[in-house]
C-alpha cells in the first residue's frame, strides 16, 4: 500500500461509504453527504442479504438476525446454529482490508432465542509517515464489534428484540496527529425492533419488520471534546412468500432505511459556528437530539430529506428448500452517496451445512465504483443437526 498520511487515512476511513466530497454551490442541488464514525458496523456481513439488494429487516429468519432485525431470532426454527462470512472489502482499491463475522444462536424455548456476534475488520498495514514525509512506523489499523441480542415472541405472529452492541476502532496505534495524542475509540450502541409474520394462508405469507440500530453513545479518537455520531439508522421492510408448490418457493423482500444522524448544514465563509448557519440546522446536539433532528433539518428542504431514503429490493428462490437463486438492488441518491449497484447469489443446504455466496455488480456504468466485484462467502452450521448426526454414529 502507498504511504498514507494520517489525515487522508482518518478522511478515508470516514467516508468508506462515501465516494465523493460535499460540496455547496447555489441553490439545494448540491452534494451534502451525511459522514459517521466506524461506517464499518453497517456493511453487510452475510451473503445471503448481500444478494438480495441488502434487504433484511423482514426476510425469513436466519442465523444473521442479529445484524438485520433481532426480533426475528424468536421465529428461528432450529435449536441452534453457527455461522462464518468473508467478505475482501473495498478490493479494487486495496488488496487487504476484509470484514469477517461470527455469529451463532440458541433457542431458549418455543418463544425466545439469543444470539451474539464478532465482527471484525481488518484494514491491511499502513505504513504512516508525518507532513515532511518522514516514517513514523507501520500499523495494521483494525475496528471490531461484540453483539448479543434477544428476540422474543408476544404471541404466535408478533415478536420483539433488543440487541447491546460494543464497539472498538484502532486506527492509528497511538500515533500523534498535529501534536495531538490519539487513541483507540469506544462505543456502546443498541438496537430496538420488531418483527410480524403471518401465518401461510392458501400457500401466501406477509412479514414486515422495523428495526433502529446503533442507537448510541458517540466516539472520538483523542481527547478533542468534539465527537462523532454513530451511524444510527432506521430500517423498515416488508416481504411477501409464496408456496408455488411442494418444491418451489419465492419470496421477494423491500427494505427503506434512513441514517438518524444530523445532516450537515450550509455555512458562510466566515466559520463553521452555529452563527455562521445559513441553512440547515446545528448538528452539534446529543444523541437523541440528533434522531429527532435528523428528520427535518435538511438544508434543502423536503426534498433533501426524501433524497436521503436509500432503497433495497431482493427476491430469494428455493428449489425443495436446498437450492437457492437471489438477486437484488440497492439505490442510494448521487446527492446522498451515489451508491447503486445489482446484487446475485446462490445458496446450497445440505443437512449439517449451509454455503451461501454473493456478487456485487455496479449499476453506475459511468462511475468507477470501489464496491464492484464485492463477493461475501457465508458458511452455516446446523449444531442441532450435527449433535443429531454425530449421535447416529
Amino acid at each position: 500500500m502507498n504511504k498514507l498520511s494520517l489525515t487522508v487515512i482518518f478522511g478515508f476511513l470516514l467516508t468508506q461509504f462515501v465516494f465523493s466530497q460535499t460540496s455547496f454551490g447555489e441553490g439545494f442541488d448540491d452534494l451534502n453527504t451525511i459522514t459517521t464514525a466506524v461506517p464499518f458496523v453497517t456493511i453487510t456481513p452475510d451473503s445471503r442479504a448481500g444478494s438480495m439488494g441488502e434487504v433484511g429487516a423482514a426476510t425469513s429468519a436466519d442465523i444473521f438476525s442479529l445484524h438485520w432485525n433481532p426480533a426475528k431470532l424468536a421465529f428461528l426454527d432450529k435449536k441452534s446454529g453457527l455461522a462464518i462470512s468473508y467478505t475482501p472489502w473495498l478490493a479494487n482499491l486495496v488488496p487487504d482490508i476484509a470484514l469477517a463475522y461470527l455469529t451463532g444462536y440458541n433457542k431458549i424455548n418455543d418463544n425466545s432465542a439469543w444470539s451474539a456476534a464478532l465482527r471484525y475488520f481488518s484494514l491491511g498495514s499502513i505504513i504512516f509517515t508525518d507532513e515532511t514525509g518522514a516514517h513514523l512506523g507501520v500499523y495494521e489499523p483494525n475496528e471490531y464489534t461484540f453483539d448479543f441480542g434477544y428476540g422474543m415472541k408476544f404471541n404466535n405472529n408478533i415478536s420483539g428484540g433488543v440487541a447491546m452492541r460494543y464497539i472498538y476502532s484502532n486506527l492509528t496505534g497511538g500515533q500523534d496527529v498535529q501534536g495531538l495524542a490519539t487513541e483507540a475509540g469506544t462505543a456502546f450502541a443498541v438496537d430496538l425492533s420488531t418483527y410480524y409474520e403471518s401465518d401461510f394462508f392458501d400457500n401466501n405469507q406477509w412479514a414486515a419488520g422495523i428495526n433502529i440500530s446503533n442507537i448510541g453513545t458517540k466516539i472520538s479518537y483523542t481527547e478533542d471534546p468534539d465527537r462523532d455520531f454513530l451511524p444510527a439508522n432506521l430500517k423498515v421492510g416488508g416481504r411477501y412468500s409464496r408456496k408455488i408448490d411442494e418444491y418451489n418457493t419465492f419470496s421477494i423482500a423491500m427494505d427503506i432505511n434512513k441514517l438518524l444522524v444530523p445532516t450537515p448544514p450550509v455555512y458562510d465563509t466566515l466559520g463553521t459556528g452555529p452563527e455562521n448557519i445559513v441553512l440547515g440546522q446545528d448538528p452539534n446536539v446529543s444523541v437523541i437530539s440528533g434522531l429527532f433532528q435528523s428528520f427535518g433539518d435538511a438544508p434543502g428542504g423536503l426534498q433533501e430529506e426524501w433524497r436521503e431514503l436509500m432503497y433495497s429490493l431482493g427476491f430469494e428462490y428455493w428449489y425443495n428448500n436446498q437450492f437457492a437463486f437471489r438477486g437484488g438492488y440497492f439505490h442510494e441518491h448521487e446527492k446522498k452517496g451515489n451508491r447503486k449497484y445489482f446484487t446475485l447469489g446462490a445458496g446450497l443446504k445440505m443437512n449439517v451445512f449451509a454455503i451461501d455466496f454473493a456478487y456485487l455488480i455496479t449499476a453506475n456504468s459511468d462511475v468507477k465504483s470501489p464496491l464492484e466485484n464485492t463477493m461475501r462467502f457465508s458458511l452455516i452450521f446446523d449444531i442441532g443437526a450435527f449433535k443429531s448426526t454425530a449421535g447416529d454414529s
